[in-house]
């Protein structure tokens, strides 16, 4: 009796069309948080610039120098404001379809992980708004010539303050990338542990790159790297004693 023919493509196409349906999925939550949230767009951009109105000399205002700025730049403010909420439900359906291909000890790690990830770039975002916006737009305001008045264009300013958001969101989540590359075996505790002189000047470097051209925003980017880069270490150590442990009842369990 021969067996059936089994397609090779089918479980290709079903994964297709799994994928397809997740980022469906992704794309209608994302759609109705942007319009829950479209009849605040003004509010949230009032929200968003008042670090910088804050700090403005009296009489003075942010501008639109553009025609179509006074709608556009709230409309992007709204559609990336959904794309940050919708962030769990993304990972989440991210999560859902690579989870299958797990081993059972991966998955006790992945999801601490995944929602690490989370909440580790909403803790970027807020340390950016709630403490390096003030100080860098006190700075930048204070330093400018007494006869230049200071009037940001509302869509430099969301261009601006949306760089550092994602800036600082990414940078937060150096602990889990240390954590990936120490389980992908591209590298070691150890040996990042003895490149950390190494590590601290690229903080530094890439803290001037992403940063504005003034001390206190790099050093405010720069030192987070490094304490985030130290926790990643940590992290790492951690989850590799339980790994091996996870391993040796699994052996034990097999010679059972």
């Amino acid at each position: 009796m021969t067996e059936p023919h089994i397609d090779p493509e089918q479980p290709l196409i079903s994964h297709l069309v799994e994928l397809r349906q997740r980022l469906l999925h992704s794309v209608l939550i994302i759609l109705a948080i942007f319009l829950a949230l479209f009849y605040f767009a003004n509010d949230l951009y009032e929200w968003l610039s008042a670090p910088l109105t804050a700090l403005l000399p009296e009489g003075a205002s942010m501008i639109a120098t553009d025609v179509t700025s006074p709608f556009f730049a709230p409309f992007k403010l709204t559609l990336v404001a959904a794309i940050f909420i919708a962030m769990p439900f993304l990972l989440h359906q991210a999560w859902g379809f690579i989870s299958p291909g797990l081993y059972k000890h991966e998955k006790r790690l992945a999801v601490p992980l995944l929602l690490s990830s989370v909440v580790l770039f909403y803790l970027g975002i807020a340390f950016a708004y709630f403490v390096v916006f003030p100080l860098v737009f006190g700075f930048f305001t204070s330093v400018g010539p007494e006869n230049v008045a200071v009037m940001t264009d509302i869509s430099s300013y969301l261009n601006f303050v949306l760089k550092l958001f994602f800036a600082f969101g990414i940078v937060f989540e150096i602990p889990v990338a240390t954590l990936l590359m120490v389980w992908s075996g591209m590298t070691d505790v150890e040996s990042l542990s003895a490149k950390r002189a190494y590590v601290i000047v690229g903080c530094f470097v890439v803290g001037m790159l992403l940063t504005p051209p003034d001390i206190i925003s790099q050093s405010l980017l720069a030192v987070p790297m490094w304490l985030l880069f130290e926790l990643g270490l940590i992290m790492a150590r951690v989850t590799r004693r339980e790994r091996r442990e996870n391993r040796v009842e699994e052996g034990e369990e097999a010679d059972i």
